[in-house]
């Protein structure tokens, strides 16, 4: 038996659930939900794209695809949000900050009707900084992949630590 739970076992967090989470907000909220969360290793963050998304209207009309950087935004969103839920904190105690992107590769596109899968995972954390390695699949094929690092910071711009 592994020591990770099955998945069934595993928590989800809803869209209201990520506004606690996160500062975004729609459009700029770029997840539906998380699931599969294991507190301060991974979690899957899920978007349904839709063609009502404001982006398409410019990328591009007539042949509407998802930007490769609201997709790697969707991974540090995905990210962030595990950061946060793992410190039982919330967006209005703390921000969290992209710091690089690093090893980007986008695969294939991602356009409206598309079910976007986002697992990430947990690289190294030393207080303040994280880092992180996030996929993006559609329908189980790897559509974009990164490394990314953000740090966490409390409202007052200072950096923050697990035990704040």
């Amino acid at each position: 038996m592994s020591a990770t739970p099955e998945k069934t076992d595993l928590p989800a967090v809803d869209t209201r659930r990520l506004m606690e989470l996160l500062p975004h907000r729609p459009p700029m909220l770029l997840i539906d939900k998380m699931a599969d969360i294991v507190p301060n290793v991974s979690a899957t963050g899920i978007r349904a794209i839709s063609i009502n998304d404001p982006v398409f209207l410019g990328h591009f009309p007539g042949h509407p695809v998802m930007p490769g950087v609201m997709i790697v935004e969707a991974m540090a969103q995905t990210a962030g949000a595990l950061v946060m839920y793992s410190m039982n904190a919330n967006a209005a105690d703390k921000l969290v900050y992209f710091m690089s992107i690093d090893k980007a590769r986008f695969r294939r596109p991602v356009v409206p009707g598309d079910m976007l899968r986002i697992p990430v995972k947990l690289l190294r954390a030393r207080a303040p900084v994280w880092r992180f390695t996030g996929e993006a699949y559609v329908d189980g094929k790897l559509c974009a992949e990164a490394e990314y690092s953000a740090m966490i910071m409390d409202k007052a711009g200072r950096p923050t630590t697990t035990n704040d």
